[in-house]
């Protein structure tokens, strides 16, 4: 891996993650076409496929170091842990379709395209999104060994569940129909996203640890950078609604002050939710001081995750 850059790098990552996403949604005849068409359609518009890349770039940076990898190929560790990377997505778009649904956000354009349930139908978005939901667990199966699919099935599930991820979308649902009722603090808003954004980085990040054999140390720092970077991405994200053109951005912007919805620029202003996000962006670069040098030098997924945390603030600033 000598010869990648972290730019190199991220891109060979993105296009081994299309190509398996591609594969792993065609399905056979029993798959009505026009089901096969909506989950096609919203998991491979296009996107930066920056969950699945977490699993892939922990994983090799935990894997045993790999010399003279030619460019063009894949390494045994980004072919070892690519299912759970396609689950993650996966999960990430069945997330995108339910919450864009008109009893949800009522979003119309999700990546600058339509959402699901305005191209196709409200019905078919559901059916497109729990079909993702089932394919993610299935891509779990296919690793191996068997004991390693079921902790690594657990820990998805875990994030993707009523707890986690689905959980802090209910309650930021009920905290729409509070407003004026009860008190929501920014603490309490902190602890819906590290639930609604940051779990599935999190289990992102870990995955490609634990199919990597990574350490207990190696692990936890993992999950603390995830926790970090999860924070940096929904600050900048509520920054980004505040400050961001649509047509760059691909989706309706403004709606937070809208619609009441509680962000980090209602709390701290624009200039203190800046602030946050480049202190959320030095936790992450600390989390990752447990990952010694290869060669006298980080190795190449180590530069990449500090290179991706670091680039989230420039979204905005």
């Amino acid at each position: 891996m000598s010869s990648h850059t972290e730019s190199s790098y991220a891109e060979i990552l993105r296009q081994e993650i299309e190509s398996a996403l591609g594969s792993a949604v065609q399905f056979n005849a029993d798959c009505p076409d026009r089901l096969r068409e909506a989950v096609r359609y919203s998991l491979l518009a296009p996107g930066k496929r920056l969950r699945p890349a977490l699993v892939l770039a922990a994983c090799e940076l935990c894997g045993v170091p790999e010399n003279n990898v030619p460019d063009d190929l894949p390494s045994k560790f980004r072919q070892r842990a690519m299912p759970a990377a396609c689950a993650v997505e996966m999960i990430h778009a069945y997330s995108l379709i339910h919450d864009d649904l008109p009893a949800m956000d009522n979003d119309d354009l999700r990546r600058g395209l339509p959402t699901c349930h305005r191209k196709f139908d409200e019905a078919t978005a559901i059916l497109a999104g729990d079909a993702l939901l089932a394919l993610a667990f299935e891509m779990i199966g296919n690793l191996t060994p068997p004991e390693l699919a079921g902790r690594c099935c657990k820990e998805l599930a875990l994030a993707a569940g009523a707890c986690q991820l689905v959980g802090g979308q209910m309650e930021d649902m009920l905290r729409e129909e509070q407003i004026g009722k009860t008190e929501w603090t920014m603490e309490r808003m902190q602890h819906v996203h590290h639930r609604k954004t940051g779990a599935l980085m999190r289990a992102a990040l870990k995955l490609g640890g634990m199919i990597a054999g990574a350490s207990e140390p190696q692990l936890a720092a993992l999950d603390e950078f995830g926790k970090h970077f999860g924070l940096a991405f929904q600050i900048t994200d509520d920054l980004l609604d505040a400050l961001g053109d649509e047509e760059m951005v691909g989706k309706r912007l403004r709606k937070d002050a809208k619609m009441q919805k509680w962000s980090y620029p209602h709390f701290l202003g624009i200039e203190g939710a800046k602030q946050a996000a480049e202190n959320a962006v030095s936790d992450a670069e600390k989390a990752l001081a447990v990952f010694g040098q290869e060669n006298g030098q980080d190795s190449i997924p180590l530069q990449t995750l500090r290179d991706w945390v670091r680039r989230l603030p420039s979204r905005v600033f």
